[in-house]
């Protein structure tokens, strides 16, 4: 059972073994012997005790824990030996000449805002203390970043946070990459008494005496409160021996390039999180941050139409699901470059971290809810008949444009815009249309209006289809055609489009405007017998097909016949010649020929020749 002392160290209280602290005695009692005849010797005593109740502070867990014989000697060895402490001998001219020892290490720089040279927060002074170069270059750089990218406001503003200020003499000198001991604060404190000294050397004595005696009273103050507020630094390192191993140098050479690696890769970290951040603010306020944030297979404003969530709340969800993100690799770029860099605290910590995962977990379930509307498709379909085009008639036909929607551009498309409309009602319009011509037998041409969309159920997507606007305008045997549909402002854009059908008589004919092309562009799983470059011809309905009444003989094509699934049927186009009936098919290109009938296949071409083959010989 060992006995116990309570003492007050620089105003803190602590528990410690008797033992040691007739140890921790001792060696304060070595260290006041040690600077008998030094000016400032009490402030130099009081900051010793600060830095020692400092460390003990760091090392005890609880108020309950005794400081012991380990405790101590860790802070000796730390604080250093009394004969560390010895002054330069050149510190003050006035004091006897004498031989000490000067023993410190050299700490490594740190960065910190200068504000003693400072024109804002003193983070171009302490960027240029810290990399040896003029803060004048760094301010031009600050420049450029304002001008140019953009960025640099935000950055600065950053570093003000995080970076903490230099105010007491250890942190100002750390910042310069100086040695923190008592030779530099003495000097310090010698130029204060030098500059208070060039000052009333300048001042007349008889008239000012009482300011003069004022004055060095509160610089003496001024002094002493500075001299309390230097952290005393680390003597207690031993200087290594200089003397290296050839592996050592190679291992402090490699952790050299390892330590600039670490460094451009907290710039790059850097760069990324504050151009994302930045990017992010300026969409949130301009509006456009759900078309900004592009994430593959994944439409945020799609999805907040679909589940009726505001728009500026999913705009929020997306800014702190990314900007979050951004924020935590900016300050990981930071503290890689920072050593010292200040915390944010677990407050805004857990607060960040909060937000983050209520918006991830908000858009989850938002994404989940807007798959599960598309889950059924349903649609609304009209046919009507077009009595004034009989067989032997000429239709022409045309998409018709409106300037307040399309402005004067005629292709498919399927994504939604706004605009308003004739009565300056503002709605939604795609040019989702999609346009089919097929040949009938009947005398009469009709036509068959499809409107398609998806929903959370089958009624639900027709309702959502039926609600669809689409016209068309048949005058003078002229058939034009909106190339675009409108839905409700408020209406959800689920696949809404539109799909016209025109079934022509056989024996009518058929004049496509060149604006019909991109529309009526479908592969084969339509049977559409008017095909690209058809436009601007006079083409005859044939059974399932089209015969050409103006092209010349070097056209791509003459004739055209589209095949019915059931039914025989013979297609010549450019691709060459293919016939089909229900158990056989003929086809004849630039390859050769190739024919089958039920389960016997023949093919002639230059390579192979003549080859037959059976279902039973692929068996």
């Amino acid at each position: 059972m060992n006995k116990t002392v309570n003492i007050n160290l620089a105003g803190t209280f602590f528990h410690i073994d008797e033992d040691a602290y007739l140890k921790l005695q001792r060696y304060l009692e070595a260290i006041r012997r040690s600077f008998t005849d030094s000016q400032g010797r009490s402030e130099i005593i009081t900051d010793i005790e600060a830095r020692i109740s400092e460390l003990f502070s760091e090392r005890v867990q609880n108020e309950r824990q005794v400081i012991g014989h380990k405790e101590v000697d860790e802070v000796i060895t730390i604080m250093g030996q009394p004969e560390d402490y010895l002054v330069d001998d050149e510190i003050f001219e006035d004091e006897p000449k004498r031989t000490y020892s000067q023993k410190s290490s050299s700490p490594s720089k740190k960065l910190y805002r200068d504000t003693d040279n400072s024109y804002v927060g003193g983070v171009s002074s302490g960027l240029g203390h810290y990399f040896g170069i003029d803060a004048l270059w760094i301010r031009l750089i600050w420049v450029l970043l304002i001008f140019g990218a953009g960025t640099g406001v935000l950055l600065y503003i950053l570093l003000w946070i995080f970076v903490p200020e230099a105010t007491t003499t250890t942190e100002k000198l750390m910042m310069k990459g100086q040695p923190v001991n008592i030779s530099n604060i003495e000097k310090k404190i010698k130029g204060g008494f030098d500059s208070v000294t060039s000052a009333v050397q300048n001042v007349d004595l008889k008239k000012h005496g009482d300011k003069i005696k004022e004055g060095f009273e509160n610089v003496s103050d001024s002094i002493s409160e500075g001299v309390k507020k230097a952290d005393l630094p680390r003597q207690g390192e031993r200087i290594k021996s200089s003397s290296a191993t050839f592996f050592e140098t190679i291992g402090d050479i490699i952790m050299f390039f390892l330590k600039m690696f670490a460094k451009f890769f907290g710039i790059i970290l850097m760069i990324v999180g504050s151009v994302t951040i930045i990017s992010l603010i300026v969409s949130l306020f301009s509006l456009n941050i759900l078309e900004t944030v592009h994430i593959p297979g994944t439409n945020f404003f799609d999805i907040a139409d679909a589940t009726n969530v505001p728009v500026w709340v999913m705009s929020l969800l997306v800014f702190f699901f990314i900007g979050i993100i951004a924020f935590f690799i900016f300050y990981l770029g930071l503290k890689i470059l920072i050593n010292n860099l200040k915390s944010i605290g677990s407050i805004a910590k857990y607060t960040l971290l909060g937000l983050w995962f209520v918006s991830f977990v908000s858009l989850i379930i938002l994404s989940a809810k807007f798959g599960l509307s598309f889950k059924e498709e349903g649609s609304f379909i009209k046919t009507e008949t077009l009595a004034s085009v009989k067989a032997n008639d000429t239709l022409t036909l045309r998409m018709n444009n409106n300037d307040l929607f399309t402005n004067h551009s005629y292709y498919r498309n399927y994504g939604f815009d706004t605009a308003y409309d004739e009565n300056d009602k503002k709605v939604l319009f795609s040019r989702g249309v999609r346009l089919i011509i097929k040949s009938t037998k009947d005398s009469i041409a009709k036509i068959r209006l499809e409107q398609s969309a998806r929903g959370a159920d089958f009624l639900d997507a027709k309702n959502r289809a039926e609600r669809i606007s689409y016209k068309y305008n048949l005058a003078n045997n002229e058939l034009s055609l909106d190339s675009y549909f409108t839905i409700g402002l408020n209406e959800a854009r689920k696949g809404q489009e539109v799909t016209v059908t025109l079934y022509l008589p056989e024996g009518s004919i058929l004049y496509a405007d060149s604006n019909t092309y991109n529309y009526h562009y479908n592969n084969y799983h339509y049977n559409d017998i008017l095909e690209q470059k058809m436009e601007e011809h006079y083409l005859k309905i044939i059974s399932n097909g089209v015969e050409c009444l103006d092209c010349s003989e070097d056209e791509e094509f003459k004739t055209k016949v589209d095949i019915d699934e059931d039914d025989a049927g013979l297609r010549i186009d450019e691709d060459g010649i293919q016939a089909i009936s229900k158990n056989a098919s003929l086809k004849i290109d630039s390859s050769g020929l190739k024919a089958t009938i039920d389960d016997v296949k023949v093919k002639i071409d230059d390579e192979d020749g003549i080859k037959i083959t059976t279902e039973s010989d692929n068996n």
